[in-house]
């Protein structure tokens, strides 16, 4: 692949696009952004699948990018692609996954409550209760407990497991294991959930705002705002909903 490619080179391959429709164009664009594909699809490779077969997956996402992508709305390539090649990733072992097949609807928050106990054990120091993780994520103390159960059909790979192949003499996955990198998480979805939440009403824009940039607690929200809490929580619980679905159908779209 070429390497001396500039940005302008690319957006004028996307002009040429847009007036030839050229699958050769199409191809080109597709082999000057592999190198993305194979950067975001390495952050994907300790979750027991190929490498080879996560680029694949993370091609189709850069192709439906490709074919979406509007020169007019001022926004680079790269920034562009990230959140749609990553969404496809994500969709991949979300489907497949799971060694048994679970509504979709608690898959995801069965992965979402992964990440707020993990928040809420590391702010109490201790083991959330069942109504603290309801009332965290905003759902019924039922769809919690189903959604735990749920999470134990999950398909995942031992940390104790070699990184490499058997022929090599590797560490284990655990002791290869980094941070995630917050902010390329954040960048990942700006570009989709920014025109989402422009579509919110001024008062649910707020609220999103102080609890996930502000990390206020939905108490101190219902204070700040001049609501109730349970308000705060079905307005959290009906704005989620509404950026997921979204998202969703950005990526099917």
């Amino acid at each position: 692949m070429n390497t001396q490619y500039t940005r302008q080179d690319t957006k004028m391959l996307f002009a040429q696009l847009r007036e030839t429709e050229d699958p050769e164009i199409r191809e080109q664009l597709a082999r000057l952004h592999l190198p993305l594909v194979e950067y975001l699809a390495k952050r994907f490779k300790d979750r027991g699948e190929p490498l080879d077969d996560l680029v694949q997956v993370g091609s189709v996402g850069l192709l439906k990018a490709i074919d979406r992508f509007d020169l007019d709305r001022g926004v680079e390539f790269s920034t562009y692609a990230t959140p749609t090649i990553v969404g496809e990733l994500k969709r991949y072992f979300r489907d497949k996954g799971w060694a048994v097949r679970v509504p979709r609807r608690l898959q995801e928050l069965s992965l979402r409550l992964n990440k707020v106990v993990a928040q809420l054990t590391q702010e109490l120091g201790r083991s959330p209760t069942v109504p603290e993780i309801a009332n965290q994520v905003g759902v019924s103390e039922e769809e919690v407990l189903e959604a735990l159960e749920s999470g134990q059909a999950y398909s995942t790979t031992s940390l104790d497991a070699p990184a490499g192949n058997d022929e090599e003499e590797t560490p284990q996955r655990l002791e290869r294991m980094g941070e995630n990198d917050v902010a390329l998480d954040n960048l990942e979805y700006f570009a989709s959930l920014a025109p989402l939440i422009e579509e919110l009403p001024e008062r649910e824009r707020e609220i999103l705002y102080l609890r996930f940039f502000r990390g206020m607690t939905q108490s101190k929200i219902a204070d700040h705002v001049g609501i109730s809490q349970m308000h705060v929580s079905r307005l959290l619980t009906r704005i989620l909903e509404f950026l997921r679905e979204g998202m969703d159908e950005e990526g099917s779209a």
